[in-house]
């Protein structure tokens, strides 16, 4: 079986634990426990007729305090950047996550999850924002931990664009 690392990095609460338990175990919790340091995850998918098997590392949140430790990148084959729709400042945090993770490891597979489809009348971030960083040739997924929403393509598609 082919086994496969992904991160996931973001801002804190822009809710990367959320996608992770949503894609392993199809679970929504709306309690709040930041994530420190790194939790690995995992799950074996079918990716058309090869079997995978999905290491998942979701990273400690980025925020004025905190910076994400780029070296758990180390050996990553793909990763997410996640931002919250609701938070307009967490775009401009992936993006710039992005670019350090490039920066850091070099060209790979990777998308931006715009999470918690479901609070869309919430939604600081509009069609304009996601529309520009399509143009710049970044995948979105428009997704939402809660309802699942996009969550299982998402992961699948990475998977299958890491082959």
């Amino acid at each position: 079986m082919i086994t496969k690392k992904i991160c996931m990095l973001g801002a804190f609460a822009a809710g990367k634990s959320c996608l992770v338990k949503q894609f392993v175990s199809s679970i929504f919790d709306d309690r709040y426990l930041s994530t420190l340091g790194v939790k690995i995850s995992k799950k074996d998918v079918s990716v058309g007729d090869r079997p995978m098997s999905l290491i998942l590392w979701d990273m400690e949140g980025k925020d004025v305090y905190t910076a994400v430790n780029i070296s758990y990148l180390r050996g990553a084959m793909g990763f997410f950047i996640v931002a919250d729709g609701t938070r307009r400042e967490t775009l401009e945090i992936a993006l710039d996550l992005r670019r350090q993770a490039l920066e850091a490891v070099g060209e790979m597979p990777h998308y931006l999850l715009v999470n918690k489809a479901d609070l869309a009348t919430e939604w600081e971030l509009g069609r304009d924002d996601i529309e520009a960083v399509q143009k710049t040739g970044l995948r979105v997924f428009v997704t939402s931990a809660k309802t699942g929403q996009s969550v299982e393509e998402a992961f699948i598609s990475l998977a299958s664009d890491m082959l």
